[in-house]
């Protein structure tokens, strides 16, 4: 019995070790290069992108084909074009560019609708006002988004609005389990009080129409962070110019200088 045991000991010693020497040997990740017409449709399209120097536009690009490698994008009634890809990937990376090993954990697919649709998914019919959403219950882990309002928010190089990057700032929120515009896994603990005060000033100006914030923004915390992320990404100048106390909190929150 005990040279039973001892062989059945030895052969899972070998198993084991055999398991441990091909992991070891399993190769690392590599992302692929970026093609060369992605390049091109982010210097075309990322006014973000094309202020950025070159080893950090290296970084970008990185960063954005690993988010494609990670997460699927589905057309629904609709094709999905290398200019689709771009545009998500990169609406994905700006508010986390600060944070070099971020991933989207929180996130597996992304459709793409043909353009707006309403609360129940539906593309047809009155009350379409939907232009972006983060799906939750049974739609948890999956993103939709309005084609036509991904492509003209790059196009309008003016704006303060970006539907794409407002949804990926509220999967940033939600990383802590809640989203309610205080991103804590981000946020600094001694920010999130002058946070708080600064979201509640601002939310009471928006409302007494004594600010040039989406009005939008006044419907909650969760939806006043991911407007002013909008408007910190696409108009930092202007929101500096503007609103100098939100633009600096905002860049510690986010850990990065876009004006």
């Amino acid at each position: 019995m005990d040279i039973i045991l001892f062989t059945l000991f030895s052969l899972a010693l070998l198993v084991l070790s055999i398991s441990v020497l091909v992991r070891s040997k399993k190769k690392p990740f590599i992302v692929p290069s970026l093609p060369g017409n992605y390049r091109i449709i982010l210097e075309e399209q990322s006014a973000f992108y094309n202020q950025l120097d070159a080893t950090r536009k290296s970084s970008f690009e990185k960063k954005l084909q690993l988010f494609l490698t990670q997460v699927k994008i589905t057309g629904v009634n609709t094709v999905v074009e290398d200019i689709d890809k771009v545009l998500i990937a990169a609406s994905a990376v700006i508010p986390i560019f600060g944070f070099p090993d971020w991933e989207y954990v929180n996130l597996r697919e992304v459709l793409l609708y043909p353009d707006s649709f309403n609360h129940d998914f539906e593309q047809e019919g009155g009350d379409r006002s939907v232009l972006g959403m983060v799906g939750d219950g049974a739609l948890n882990g999956v993103m939709i988004l309005s084609q036509h309002e991904l492509r003209q928010a790059f196009i309008n190089k003016s704006g303060k609005s970006n539907t794409a990057i407002h949804e990926f700032v509220h999967l940033v929120d939600k990383t802590d389990g809640a989203v309610d515009g205080i991103p804590e896994l981000i946020l600094q603990q001694q920010y999130i009080v002058p946070w708080l005060q600064l979201m509640q000033r601002e939310m009471k100006k928006i409302l007494a129409d004594r600010s040039d914030i989406n009005p939008y923004g006044a419907t909650n915390e969760a939806e006043f962070f991911a407007v002013v992320a909008e408007y910190f990404f696409e108009r930092p100048d202007l929101l500096q110019e503007k609103n100098l106390e939100l633009y600096n909190l905002l860049s510690t929150i986010f850990r990065q200088q876009p004006a």
